[in-house]
Formats: structure tokens, C-alpha cells, sequence
């Protein structure tokens, strides 16, 4: 794109991502159809369907231009959008597989805004993403802060949601050490909250990002950090729960993690602590993947820290950065005999919705095929 066509198409999806509460099915299919100018100029003037017009009723009135933009861009805040190099396409196709399957509210952003000059792709390509309890006890903050330190150390990039507790002790973590860290918020980049993790958020910029799909400005309310949590768990290799409770927004992003195929992984902790009942349920009834240490972290999602020559040999280099589920479903595969989701989801003991997720991960890759007979094992073309 020329750089006039450039503008228009940012001042666009910023002006979309302000008329709709995210996630906006129609607003989407509208955006894919007509792409995002002629989407905007149809939601302004009203000529919708009336599911969009719904939708977007309230505030279609409002307009963003190119000059707007660029005073938020002097104010330190700047529009990521699809058509940028930066835009983390390959984590976020895991939004787009899961609501192919169904799965309600799994679309992926029209946009983000963002504060920091980290691009977004190459800052997101090896990620973990940490998350607990507000409430957390000393154990763990310390394991959150400890094993964030470890891993950013070692080039991976924790992602967390900025609060307090255990997002808070990740953050901090990643940033006493050399690597970076992305925090994802559910109100504007420019709202500062909490308010006492400014000086935090700022530190964040950077050396990293933060992140938001909602406009500047934008408060911050209980059902947007809900659906905020669906970034979280798209934009990184896999979900670590430090401390959650029996019902908790950890849990939601881990649900979540599992519902696109992602990792999850659980820390454990005192029998007798409220704080660590959350993470015992998700090993003994979600299937997550139980850590002691950040190293088994970087082992499950196939990221720094692990020595390739510690992996079985028969696996290949070509397996080098799949996580610890993909590998399951990959052995699972057989190069003559096609093979249902079903069955391998079977034969690797995980739910068929993660088996198709990470089924559709590897056909990108070149790892799997998929033919009429069902699922092949294909080679990798990176």
C-alpha cells in the first residue's frame, strides 16, 4: 500500500474498533467482505445489515482521521493493524481456527493499539504467557517473578495482563532481567490501571508493549478483561497459571489456552491454600500440564532453554520450536494411512477439538496433510 491508502486504512480500523464491543461477528464478516474503508464508510453512513446497525448504532457517529492518529502517535500510542508486517498473524490464526469449530467469541482483533516500538510479530514469536491470582501469596509472586526472570533471560517474552499479584511479580520479573515482556490490557492503552502499576506500565513500553484492542481512552470494566483474556492466551505458545482460585480469570485464559490448542500449564502449591486450588483442578480435570520449574516451562512449549539434543532423535529437527502437545498429535500421524481427528486425538490421549487445532497448526507448517482419507504425516517446508 502507498502510504495515503496506508492512513486510510488505519484511520478505518481504528474508527471500527471503536463503534463495537469486541468481539463483533458481524462487524468482522463486514470487514472481511468489503474490506475495512468501505466497511467504515458503510457503518457511518448506516447502510448495514441490521445486525451490524445493531451493533454499531450508538457510536457510529463517532469518526477517527489520519490527523487523529498522529496526535496519538505524538502521545506515545500507535495503531497495529492486520496489514502491517508486525501483526502477529500465526498466533492469532488460532482465534480463527477455534471459531471455525464453533467456539464462541474467538475472533481475532480488527486492530491494537499499542505503546512501545517492539515489533509486535518478532516480540510474540517465542512467548509464554504468566497469569494468577490478584490476591496471590509471597509463594507465588516469588515463582512468578523467578521463573520470568529465567525465561526472558533465556529470549523468551512473558506475556500477563499488568494486575496485580502474579501479572504484576511476571512483568517485574522479565524486566530485572535482559528480555522483554507484553502486557495486554482490557481498557486503553493511555488509561494507566491500575493505577498504581504506572510507573510499571511505562517500564513495559520500553522494553516491550502494551497492548489493547480497545481506543484510548476506553475505561476499564469487568467484561472487557474477560474478553481481553482471549489475547492473552492467542498470543503466546502456551498459558502458565501460577495461582488461581477455584473460579478465576486465570482459569478463563486457560480455558481459553485450551479451547485454541495452546499449552497450559499449572504450578502447584499447598493443599491448604485457597490460592493453589485452582491450579490443582486444572491438572486433575483440564489436562494441564503440572511445572516445577521454568525449565519445564521451556520444555512443554518448545521454547529457549531446551537443548534440541535432549529431545528424542527420531523426532527430527523439524519438530525444533513445536510444543509439547503438537509433538503428541505429529507421532500420532502416519505418512501412508490417513488417520481422523478422532483417532488421533485418541492415540495422543488429548481432546478432539485441540487434536483439529493443532492438526490445522501443522498443515501450515508442512508437518500434516490433510486428505480424504483423513490426516496425513507430511513434511516440514521451513
Amino acid at each position: 500500500m502507498d502510504v495515503a491508502a496506508d492512513e486510510r486504512v488505519r484511520a478505518a480500523r481504528a474508527y471500527l474498533l471503536g463503534v463495537a464491543e469486541p468481539p463483533a461477528p458481524a462487524l468482522t464478516r463486514l470487514v472481511t467482505e468489503q474490506g475495512a474503508v468501505a466497511a467504515a464508510e458503510r457503518v457511518h453512513r448506516g447502510d448495514v445489515p441490521r445486525e451490524v446497525a445493531e451493533l454499531t448504532r450508538a457510536r457510529a457517529h463517532r469518526t477517527v482521521s489520519p490527523a487523529e492518529l498522529d496526535r496519538a502517535r505524538q502521545a506515545g500510542m500507535r495503531l497495529i493493524v492486520p496489514e502491517d508486517e508486525e501483526w502477529p498473524a500465526w498466533p492469532l490464526l488460532s482465534l480463527e481456527v477455534a471459531a471455525g469449530r464453533g467456539v464462541a467469541g474467538m475472533l481475532s482483533p480488527l486492530a491494537l493499539w499499542a505503546c512501545g516500538q517492539s515489533p509486535l510479530e518478532r516480540t510474540v514469536r517465542q512467548s509464554v504467557t504468566i497469569v494468577g491470582a490478584r490476591a496471590a501469596t509471597g509463594y507465588g509472586e516469588h515463582t512468578a517473578a523467578e521463573w520470568a526472570y529465567t525465561l526472558a533471560a533465556q529470549g523468551v517474552t512473558i506475556v500477563s495482563g499488568a494486575a496485580y499479584g502474579v501479572d504484576a511479580a511476571a512483568h517485574r520479573g522479565a524486566l530485572a532481567s535482559t528480555g522483554g515482556t507484553v502486557a495486554v490490557l482490557g481498557c486503553g492503552v493511555d488509561a494507566g490501571y491500575p493505577a498504581g502499576h504506572e510507573a510499571m506500565l511505562r517500564r513495559i513500553a520500553e522494553r516491550g508493549l502494551v497492548l489493547s484492542e480497545y481506543p484510548p481512552g476506553t475505561r476499564p470494566a469487568r467484561h472487557r478483561f474477560l474478553v481481553r483474556n482471549r489475547l492473552l492466551a492467542a498470543l503466546s505458545a502456551g498459558t502458565v497459571v501460577v495461582e488461581a482460585d477455584l473460579r478465576s480469570g486465570a482459569r478463563n485464559t486457560a480455558s481459553t489456552a485450551t479451547s485454541l490448542g495452546k499449552s497450559v500449564m499449572a504450578v502447584p502449591g499447598p493443599v491448604t491454600s485457597r490460592m493453589s486450588r485452582g491450579c490443582h483442578e486444572l491438572v486433575r480435570s483440564a489436562g494441564a500440564t503440572l511445572v516445577a520449574s521454568a525449565a519445564e516451562v521451556a520444555e512443554e512449549v518448545g521454547g529457549s532453554g531446551v537443548d534440541p539434543e535432549q529431545r528424542p532423535a527420531e523426532q527430527g529437527r523439524e519438530l525444533d520450536g513445536l510444543s509439547r502437545t503438537a509433538v503428541r498429535i505429529y507421532d500420532a500421524l502416519d505418512a501412508r494411512s490417513g488417520r481422523s481427528a478422532e483417532q488421533l486425538a485418541t492415540e495422543a490421549g488429548l481432546p478432539v477439538g485441540t487434536a483439529r487445532a493443532v492438526l490445522c497448526e501443522l498443515e501450515l507448517d508442512g508437518l500434516s496433510l490433510r486428505r480424504e482419507d483423513g490426516w496425513l504425516r507430511g513434511r516440514s517446508v521451513r
